[in-house]
């Protein structure tokens, strides 16, 4: 039986990634820090925190890890944790920089000096990207990032890269475009227009606040998504890959498609804070996903109003759980 180790197990991704891997018949081992503990919804919430094993480790003790790695020797390690709110990095760009970064190098040099023949993923992001000039974007794409979060996720995307280079591990970066689903941290704007739709559907008198609503995104499902996460370390070489959807959509639209699912008019129950709006940030990106689709055999053919739609009926089915009528 494989072992895979994943790091932001408790996460969205880690959650619906540890579902997929048990499914294949991994035994799948979560590495967990006391604060993780506490926060272990997403993985009741997909029924599998009975399946799993949580193991305790700090991806910024180099030395304490490395003997982690030594005891555990998984076959393969899905490095999912980050800090990865792009709007908290620019509260925290040093914390956020910090860690990403050296979370990221501390895992691939326990690897590469332990010489485990374990295969590497690294959650690489869109947002390295930035204010691209050419689209839709593509695996050769410039790197342009415009926040704390975007600037570590390059980073640690040089990092995996290096090391396959010059170490030989078998390290891959997978691009995912925003990805969405019920398990989203509130304080992802996705998130916050799903639930906001919901609980004013449910009687809530609120007023849903947004920042810039005319940024458009290319969005995908995340439990499509994480397939991909797998794939790309079932092949013969390590390589990297965007996952995307190919369209991009305007926050506006997105609202508009949530409200609707509802019987609502989004701008009825919606306000714009200009003090939302990111110090800098992107107003146009999508991307080509033509090679992940091409070499993996990775497929996706949710269309937008479908993936809204399914992320409100799956927010409706969550707050009728946690609060009944």
């Amino acid at each position: 039986m494989k072992k895979a180790l994943i790091t932001g197990i408790t996460g969205q991704d880690g959650a619906y990634l540890s579902r997929f891997l048990l499914d294949k018949g991994y035994r799948v081992l979560g590495l967990v820090t006391d604060y993780d503990r506490s926060q272990l919804a997403n993985l009741k919430q997909v029924g599998v925190l009975d399946r799993i094993s949580l193991v305790s480790g700090d991806l910024m003790d180099l030395v304490r890890l490395r003997d982690r790695m030594e005891d555990l020797r998984p076959d393969e390690v899905y490095h999912l944790a980050a800090q990865s709110s792009v709007a908290q990095s620019f509260q925290t760009p040093v914390d956020t920089v910090t860690f990403n970064i050296q979370s990221t190098q501390h895992l691939l040099e326990s690897i590469r000096t332990l010489d485990l023949p374990a295969r590497f993923y690294q959650a690489s992001s869109s947002e390295m990207y930035g204010r691209v000039r050419n689209l839709p974007v593509m695996e050769e794409s410039v790197f342009h990032p415009v926040s704390p979060y975007a600037i570590s996720k390059a980073a640690g995307h040089w990092l995996a890269v290096n090391y396959r280079e010059a170490y030989g591990l078998f390290c891959c970066c997978g691009i995912l475009f925003n990805h969405e689903s019920v398990l989203r941290p509130p304080n992802y704007v996705t998130k916050k227009i799903v639930s906001a739709a919901v609980r004013i559907s449910r009687g809530s008198r609120e007023k849903l606040t947004l920042g810039n609503v005319e940024i458009r995104r290319d969005w995908g499902y995340a439990p499509e998504y994480v397939k991909s996460m797998w794939l790309m370390l079932q092949q013969d070489e390590p390589d990297e890959y965007v996952i995307a959807t190919s369209e991009a959509h305007s926050l506006r639209s997105f609202a508009a498609a949530a409200f609707s699912c509802l019987d609502l008019d989004w701008e009825e129950h919606t306000v714009i804070d200009r003090s939302l709006f990111r110090p800098s940030d992107i107003d146009l990106i999508y991307g080509n996903p033509a090679k992940a689709r091409n070499r993996l055999g990775w497929e996706y053919d949710m269309t937008f109003d479908q993936l809204v739609r399914r992320l409100v009926e799956e927010e409706m089915a969550h707050q009728e759980e946690i609060q009944p009528g």
